[in-house]
């Protein structure tokens, strides 16, 4: 069973509504109850991802069911029609999400991107760093509470010592005012391994010194918080920040991928290869590349059209990719070419993958239509790198070795050491 929602409202048509519009934008269950009594009865039965809740209920009036919510470890947003900004403010203090104001159609779509943003944060972790404990432990309860993975620590070196243990982190929260390392110091030093591509830093600093916030923003923080603030502008901030360390990520990897496949393409195989060349220049490392070509791939276009001749394409890019480790490149370079590089293998671990992938493709069959199925194949011209010549140099000769095994019956690998 997928993931459920829990919504509390006893205006039935509102409900519904809302309940419709949420599981067809979302593609979750959701559940309704129209009083406290058939909530608590919801809330025995399953588990939730989320509740939205009413307020004033017939048999809760005084938001009592976001007291009981709050005991059972729910997450919650809060419905209300009261605009009363001193009854906002009581509530926003309680251990909630959000206070969404019942007022129209618009607010069940920012209620829809809440949950998508969410969902969402459930893949970031991130980083606290603050010498108080009551701050860090307000923030983690925060940031907890708006489904993120949250990693505490009072300075900046113990973040700093974090980061390389766990390099997935997506956003550090830092206060200025620490012993040992100083946010300031820590920006410094983060922005020298991470760039904003990769990870964004949040300052936060009870300072009034105007300069101070400058200083964070030249030295790459990504934006600044005053403190003291309210858990509405921190909340906004934290995802407006992961967001856009995602659309960034999003952009980047549109330009470094191949449309079709998700592979990388040809630019960026480029870029990524010759670095590693230098990286490993002062090793012994050695590294095998191949040059990879679909068998008779006009006659399955011509055959069966363009849409199955892209079916056969992604295929043979999720063969490449399960035969092949993480650390290693593999690359569509246009059309049905590709190309593979295995990193950190010798010459005899690298015929053994590339015949893998000979073998592995010969195996697999795509399913047409009823008993019809496609069986293809693929030639590969592949060598151990040259370290004496240029990365083109060594594609221009495992292109000819593809040649060759074309011209030798196709369906075959030939490798050169």
């Amino acid at each position: 069973m997928g993931e459920k929602i829990l919504i509390v409202e006893d205006n039935k048509a509102l409900a519904k509504i809302i309940a419709k519009k949420l599981s067809s934008a979302l593609k979750m269950e959701v559940d309704v109850a129209y009083s406290m009594h058939e909530a608590k009865l919801f809330i025995a039965r399953y588990n939730y991802f989320l509740a939205l809740l009413d307020i004033n209920l017939p048999d809760a009036p005084d938001g009592e069911i976001v007291d009981y919510a709050a005991k059972k470890g729910l997450h919650t947003i809060v419905l209300s029609s009261n605009i009363d900004k001193e009854f906002r403010k009581q509530i926003l203090k309680k251990n909630i999400i959000d206070y969404v104001n019942k007022s129209g159609v618009n607010d069940i779509h920012y209620i829809i991107h809440i949950i998508q943003r969410l969902k969402k944060n459930r893949n970031h972790k991130v980083l606290v760093v603050d010498d108080s404990r009551v701050f860090r432990q307000t923030m983690q309860n925060i940031l907890e509470n708006l489904f993120f993975k949250v990693i505490s620590v009072a300075h900046g070196e113990e973040a700093i010592g974090m980061l390389k243990s766990q390099p997935d982190i997506s956003l550090v929260l830092t206060d200025y005012n620490m012993p040992v390392m100083d946010g300031l110091e820590l920006t410094k030093q983060i922005r020298e391994t991470y760039s904003k591509n990769e990870l964004s830093i949040l300052a936060l600093s009870g300072n009034e010194d105007e300069e101070i916030t400058a200083l964070f923003l030249k030295h790459g923080a990504n934006d600044y918080i005053k403190k003291p603030f309210s858990k509405e502008e921190f909340s906004c901030r934290v995802n407006n920040s992961v967001e856009a360390l995602e659309n960034i990520q999003l952009i980047t990897n549109y330009a470094n991928r191949d449309f079709l496949t998700g592979l990388f393409n040809r630019r960026y195989f480029f870029k990524e290869v010759n670095d590693y060349i230098d990286e490993i220049k002062q090793s012994s490392e050695q590294f095998a590349l191949g040059m990879i070509d679909i068998d008779h791939f006009k006659q399955v276009n011509d055959t069966y059209g363009h849409d199955v001749g892209d079916k056969v394409i992604t295929s043979l890019a999720d063969i490449l990719r399960s035969a092949t480790n993480p650390q290693d490149v593999v690359a569509r370079f246009g059309g049905e070419e590709f190309c593979v590089v295995l990193k950190n293998v010798n010459k005899h671990s690298a015929q053994e993958i590339f015949e893998r992938l000979r073998e592995n493709t010969e195996q697999f069959s795509y399913h047409v239509k009823d008993d019809e199925y496609i069986h293809f194949t693929i030639s590969i011209g592949a060598l151990m790198f040259h370290e004496d010549e240029s990365l083109e140099e060594n594609l221009n000769e495992a292109d000819m070795l593809l040649y060759k095994a074309k011209n030798n019956g196709r369906n075959q690998l030939i490798f050169e050491t």
